[in-house]
C-alpha cells in the first residue's frame, strides 16, 4: 500500500486531493493521495497498513509540521520513506542517515549543498477545494531561476546577487514574481524580459520525479542511493512520543 502526501507541488494534477481531509484513491496506481501532511500523519499512515510513504508537501503553520520521530517510526517499521521537493526535502535531508531516502535538487541542496533555511520551501497556496495552487514563489525556485539565467548568460553575477537579495527580503507570503520584479526594477533594466524564460519550478520537477520512483516508472531512479549512516539504530519511545500517540 502506498500513499503520497502532496499539495501546491502538484497542484492542477490527479496526485492529490479534491476536497479537504478526504482521500482521493488512484487505484490504477495502486496510490492513495492526501494533502500536505502535519505531524502525527504519517505515524497515522503507517497504522493504517501503508508500507510505502511519499512526502512532499507539509503544513507548518497553523499545526505542527511533521517530526523527525515519526518518520523514524515509520523507518523502525520497516516501511520505504521518500522526500522531495518541499516539506519531504527538508525532512529527507535531515532523516536520510537513518534510511529516508530523498530525491531531486532541492533535496540535495539541504542534504549536501549547504541549504539550511527551512522557509526556503515555504509557499502560500489555496485549499484542496481550490487545487492546491500556490499564490507566491518559494526561495528554492527564485534560486533555480537564478542560475538558470546566469548559466545562459542572461544575467551576471552582480544582478544574480541583487535579485536574490531583495528577493530573500520579501516576505514569503507576499514573494511573486510580480513582487520581484517590481523591487529590482530602480536597479536593473527589463527584469521579467530577461528572467521569464529561464523561470523552473524545481518543486514541481522534483515532485515528478518522486512519482517517478514511487509509482516504480522504468525511467525513474532516485537521484542519490543513500545507505543508513547509523546501521543498527533503534527506535525509542520517548515520553513525547508518547504524548503524541494519545
Amino acid at each position: 500500500m502506498r500513499i503520497l502526501f502532496a499539495g501546491p507541488s502538484l497542484s492542477g494534477t490527479e496526485f492529490v486531493p479534491v476536497r479537504g481531509g478526504e482521500d482521493r484513491v488512484l487505484p490504477e496506481y495502486g496510490l492513495t493521495c492526501r494533502g500536505p501532511a502535519k505531524c502525527g500523519d504519517i505515524t497515522h499512515a503507517i497504522d493504517q497498513g501503508f508500507g510505502v510513504i511519499a512526502l512532499v508537501d507539509g503544513r507548518f503553520e497553523d499545526v505542527a509540521a511533521v517530526w523527525h520521530k515519526e518518520i523514524l517510526y515509520a523507518l523502525s517499521r520497516g516501511a520505504i520513506v521518500y522526500g522531495a521537493a518541499s516539506m519531504g526535502a527538508l525532512r529527507a535531508a535531515e532523516c536520510h542517515p537513518f534510511g529516508m531516502i530523498g530525491i531531486g535538487e532541492v533535496f540535495e541542496r539541504y542534504a549536501f549543498g549547504g541549504l539550511e533555511d527551512d522557509a526556503a520551501v515555504a509557499q502560500v497556496h489555496a485549499p484542496a477545494e481550490f487545487g492546491y495552487v500556490a499564490f507566491s514563489e518559494a526561495m528554492v525556485t527564485i534560486d533555480a531561476t537564478l542560475d538558470a539565467a546566469l548559466a545562459a548568460g542572461t544575467i551576471d553575477a552582480g544582478e544574480y546577487a541583487l535579485i536574490r537579495t531583495r528577493a530573500d527580503a520579501v516576505f514569503f507570503k507576499d514573494r511573486t514574481w510580480r513582487r520581484i520584479f517590481e523591487v529590482v526594477a530602480p536597479e536593473m533594466d527589463r527584469a521579467a524580459e530577461r528572467l521569464k524564460p529561464h523561470i523552473r519550478n524545481i518543486k514541481r520537477e522534483d515532485a515528478a520525479m518522486l512519482l517517478d520512483v514511487l509509482l516504480e516508472r522504468k525511467s525513474a531512479t532516485p537521484v542519490t542511493e543513500l545507505r543508513p549512516d547509523f546501521a543498527g539504530w533503534q527506535f525509542n519511545e520517548t515520553t513525547q512520543w508518547s504524548k503524541l500517540r494519545v
